[in-house]
Parts: C-alpha cells; sequence; structure tokens
C-alpha cells in the first residue's frame, strides 16, 4: 500500500478550498487539508464552509468531481482568547463533506487550562468522529514532543494523537531517536517540508518567516527527514511546505506538483514506504 499524500493549506495560502482541491487532484495528491478555521491574521482570507452554504456545496462537488478526499481541516487552536465550543459548526461541516482529522496547537502556557480545553477539544471532534492531531509548535505553547506526550496521557482521548511538522521537530532539537522512543500507536499524520539546518532564536524574525514563507523541498535542506519518517508509521503525509519564492515563481499548482515530485522522489530515494 503506497503513502497518501494530502496538500496543506499553508503550502499554497490564501488559494479558495475548490481552486486547492483542484490543483491537489491535478497535481495528483491524494488529499487536500483545508483551513476552515481561521487564524485571523493579516490579509488572511477567511473560508467559512461551515458558515457558507455555497462555498460548502461547491466544496463537495469538487471533492466529487476530482476523486479526492478532504483530510483535514486547521486549525484548532488551543489559547485563552478562544473558546473549544465554536469550533463545533466547522467539525460538522468537516465531517459532512468526508473528513477524518482535526489539527490543532495549543498556544499558551498554563497546563491546567490547556489540558482541559484539548479534553473538550477531543470530545467534541469525537462527536463527528474525528480525529485530533496536536502539533508541538516551537513558538507556541506546547513546543515539544515531550510536552505533547505529556498532553495525550493527562487527557487520555482516544481520538487524540500526536502531528509531527518535520520543521518544528528539527527546530525544538526532537531527534529522529526522540520519536522512535514513543508507541507508533500515538502518531496521527505528518506534515513533511525540509529546512535549514540552523535553529535560530525564538525571538529570531526567522523563527516564523521560515515557518510560514521560506520552508524547503524535501531533499533540499538540512533536516533529518530519513530518520523521522523512518521512526514513525507511514501514515499519510501533508505537505505543508510553503514558500513565498517558489510560489512567485511556479504559481500554486506549479509549487504544489513540485512539492509532491520531491517529496516522492525523496522517499524513493531513501528507502522509505
Amino acid at each position: 500500500m503506497s503513502r497518501k499524500f494530502s496538500l496543506a493549506y499553508l503550502t499554497i495560502p490564501g488559494t479558495n478550498p475548490v481552486d486547492q482541491i483542484h490543483i491537489a487532484a491535478e497535481a495528483g495528491y491524494d488529499f487536500v487539508s483545508l483551513r476552515g478555521i481561521p487564524m485571523n491574521l493579516p490579509n488572511e482570507p477567511h473560508f467559512r464552509f461551515d458558515q457558507d452554504k455555497k462555498l460548502f456545496n461547491d466544496i463537495k462537488q469538487a471533492l466529487s468531481a476530482n476523486n479526492i478526499r478532504l483530510m483535514d481541516i486547521e486549525l484548532a487552536r488551543v489559547r485563552e482568547d478562544l473558546k473549544v465550543e465554536d469550533y463545533e459548526s466547522a467539525f460538522s461541516a468537516a465531517a459532512e463533506l468526508g473528513a477524518t482529522d482535526v489539527l490543532s496547537s495549543i498556544w499558551t502556557k498554563d497546563k491546567a487550562y490547556y489540558c482541559n480545553e484539548f479534553a473538550k477539544l477531543c470530545d467534541l471532534a469525537a462527536k463527528y468522529s474525528l480525529r485530533v492531531n496536536l502539533e508541538f509548535v516551537t513558538f507556541a505553547g506546547v513546543t515539544n514532543l515531550t510536552e505533547a506526550l505529556d498532553v495525550l496521557n493527562t487527557v487520555e482521548r482516544p481520538n487524540a494523537y500526536i502531528m509531527v511538522d518535520t520543521l518544528h521537530a528539527h527546530r525544538s532539537r526532537v531527534s529522529a531517536d526522540d520519536i522512535a522512543k514513543v508507541e507508533p500507536e500515538k502518531f496521527g499524520f505528518i506534515h513533511l517540508c525540509d529546512g535549514p539546518g540552523p535553529i535560530p532564536e525564538l525571538d529570531d524574525p526567522t523563527m516564523i518567516e521560515v515557518a510560514r514563507e521560506g520552508r524547503l523541498y524535501p531533499g533540499d535542506g538540512e533536516i533529518d527527514l530519513k530518520g523521522m519518517l523512518l521512526a514513525m508509521p507511514p501514515n499519510p503525509i501533508s505537505i505543508e511546505l510553503p514558500n513565498s519564492k517558489e510560489m512567485d515563481k511556479r504559481g500554486a499548482l506549479g509549487h504544489a506538483s513540485q512539492c509532491l515530485i520531491k517529496a516522492k522522489q525523496y522517499l524513493a530515494e531513501n528507502g522509505i514506504q
């Protein structure tokens, strides 16, 4: 059984979900990963298909017409100024479109608070048979594999998993050996990209700049992608690879296509199933 790939929203940011589906299909992806819960970043368009019935129907039609599936929606963040309950309509709509997963991350250091809220998030997702994939982000609240594992062990929810983003794992100094020590069943899907070897300080602007618009194609950087991938089960890979220069040069379709070509080439060259 060959590895499955999804096209993440942030790889071609700002793209309408229907266009993202068309691009994913033309480029050869198996799934799409849509941003149905906005992050309210500057200049970020909102694609609230849980509130926009026409957009919902257009997405449903595009998924069917292009024979592609919705894997996950993002981003269900845990933070003091956000209410977990507000995600329910997005979860409901995503499940109706066939989604199986939700991407989540934690943006507070208050452990008692975030464990309680994350448990609520998992219970809410479970109503719609959705798995919750907790991503540790170097510059967020839960920043590394140890902290993410602690959340899973604390909340003890059967639909909670860890999502390893290879860039954030590298920058949080999480090694392939660290990953290999974790029970395989705790891992959800994977965010794949490459990046520079040097790890910037948290207050270095390149910490966020690279994460949001300067990631590299697999094999073009210095991250131990082979070690990380071999340390995890062959779960689906969502390619999250924003690179503004490549987008400008290749366009959305060209960039998305190159992401998949380079990913498959990297896996084949390194004997990764």
